[in-house]
């Protein structure tokens, strides 16, 4: 498993998801990454958007095994993702239904402070890999 915090800040979207995008990489989970990569960003929109307080970070966590891969984003926010249905017309709001479709599984935890929300994604490992 490996992890990192990121700040408050639009580039921290495109940096989250060259993190998951790097580590899938090195472990050899390429399978899959364009749809990972969607839905980190989109997680991680959300994170910014919704539930960072200003002045906090968000932390990306990725774990893969020899099924799946799994990504976390934990954020210091109140609430609930909840997934919407937005008119067409509408720029929010379809980054739960997103990851909906390309995910396998998606949810979230609740914490003292803040939620974890995570997906996954079957995969195929690589030969010889341990995450």
């Amino acid at each position: 498993m490996h992890q990192q915090l990121f700040t408050r800040r639009k580039p921290s979207i495109r940096a989250s998801r060259q993190f998951v995008t790097r580590t899938l990489s090195e472990w050899g989970y390429t399978d899959r990454l364009d749809e990972i990569q969607i839905c980190v960003s989109e997680l991680a929109t959300n994170a910014l958007l919704h539930g960072v307080p200003p002045g906090r970070k968000f932390r990306v966590r990725v774990a893969a095994d020899e099924q799946e891969v799994r990504i976390e984003v934990r954020d210091s926010g109140d609430g609930h993702p909840v997934s919407q249905a937005p008119q067409p017309d509408s720029e929010h709001g379809r980054g739960l239904l997103l990851v909906t479709e390309l995910a396998d599984a998606w949810g979230d935890i609740e914490h003292t402070v803040g939620k974890t929300v995570w997906f996954t994604m079957k995969s195929t490992p690589p030969t010889g890999h341990s995450a």
